[in-house]
């Protein structure tokens, strides 16, 4: 996510510093990443924790041993493309906001011109005070970047909000920052992903082996991009995609509803969703007991991609066929018959492809014909590709 990266951390004195030395680790998979810390948060944390995380030496007094204390802050201040304050005290998030450098953490943000993201941790009540929401303000208004805190149980036993945001959330925002852009911007986009679940009886359901991982990315990747996204999905165990309106939905009938009422307020359509093809015709009341012999009848889903692309107007459509023979074929017609803009075409008996794995081999049909053979890639890359698609018939 953030390959190629130089990222600093600086740790502030709170009890939540320890967390900190978590996200240096998982930002150290892919970044370089070094760590600055003020005196105050060594009572929390050792400065060898982070070393041996980062592998760099790490920053705490502006006059201290191994480099030139005359430049250092400036040298330091130069090298990141992102500073990351987490956790960020309500001390250093005043300083910050007033233009106070007394440390080497925040006069290194004052020479800084990287972005710079604050990650608040405190008590409820100073999270609460009228100076640091108008410090928090200060530091939105100049083009800070602030990862909102949570809201449970605190250090001091207390209930509230001023808990640090989950390690998930905090990367999240980082990746907006680092990667995001304006392509789509001004843009609505409607995503649909993952299965449907259609009840048998009260305990069982028919379902496919959808995890929502390719929908998920193209709504994570559209609202990087800049897109207003709206994500529709079955059941999953996936989070929110970050900057994202999700619907929550378990039926083909439930999907169907939510895709006609949100549609019109919507310029594009990514429908990702494995829906089911057909339900129970007849849903019991009761448990059905393993012992009496039943037979099960069907009836066939409402195909939702063809019945709203029928009044598309002017909004761009991206369906999704799996295909197990025959794919290019089968993808032609449906792409016709349902009205698609681009059609993405995916076998999942190929190794790599389909349901329940982090990767994807497909090819993208055009409306014209042409197509676009992509290699096995992770799914954010083929949301990628799909958007890079997508970005060319808007313009």
């Amino acid at each position: 996510m953030f390959f190629g990266k130089k990222i600093l951390v600086g740790v502030t004195g709170g009890i939540a510093a320890y967390k900190a030395a978590f996200l240096v680790r998982e930002l150290k998979k892919s970044a370089d990443v070094r760590v600055v810390m003020t005196k105050a948060a060594g009572h929390f944390v050792s400065p060898l924790t982070f070393e041996a995380l980062s592998g760099h030496k790490v920053a705490i007094d502006l006059f201290g041993e191994g480099y030139d204390a005359a430049t250092a802050h400036i040298d330091w201040a130069r090298w990141p493309d992102l500073i990351l304050v987490c956790p960020a005290t309500a001390n250093t998030i005043g300083k910050a906001a007033h233009g106070l450098a007394d440390n080497m953490l925040t006069t290194i943000i004052l020479a800084a011109t990287a972005p710079v993201i604050f990650c608040p941790a405190m008590n409820v009540e100073m999270y609460k005070n009228a100076a640091y929401q108008h410090n928090e303000k200060t530091l939105l208004q100049r083009g800070c970047h602030i990862v909102q805190p949570g809201e449970g149980e605190l250090a001091c036993g207390e209930i509230g909000i001023g808990r640090l945001a989950e390690t998930e959330e905090i990367l999240a925002m980082i990746n907006f920052v680092l990667n995001g852009s304006a392509a789509l911007q001004g843009k609505r986009v409607l995503v649909t992903a993952g299965p449907t679940h259609e009840a048998l009886d009260p305990v069982r359901y028919l379902a496919n082996r959808s995890s929502g991982k390719m929908g998920y990315a193209l709504a994570e990747q559209a609202a990087l991009r800049g897109a207003a996204v709206t994500l529709i999905s079955g059941p999953t165990g996936l989070p929110r995609p970050y900057r994202t309106e999700l619907c929550r939905v378990v039926t083909a009938q439930e999907m169907h509803v939510a895709v006609q009422e949100l549609l019109p307020e919507n310029d594009v359509l990514i429908m990702a969703a494995a829906v089911a093809d057909f339900r129970p015709a007849v849903r019991a009341t009761q448990k059905i007991k393993k012992e009496s012999a039943h037979s099960l009848e069907l009836t066939a889903t409402v195909d939702i991609l063809q019945d709203v692309a029928k009044d598309k107007g002017d909004r761009l459509v991206i369906g999704f066929a799996l295909e197990t023979e025959d794919e290019m074929e089968h993808a032609a017609e449906k792409l016709y018959r349902k009205k698609c803009d681009l059609l993405v075409v995916n076998n999942p008996s190929q190794a790599g492809a389909g349901f329940e794995v982090d990767t994807n081999i497909v090819t993208i049909l055009r409306k014209d014909g042409s197509q676009k053979q992509l290699p096995l890639m992770s799914k954010t890359a083929v949301a990628q590709a799909i958007l890079d698609e997508l970005q060319l018939l808007l313009s």
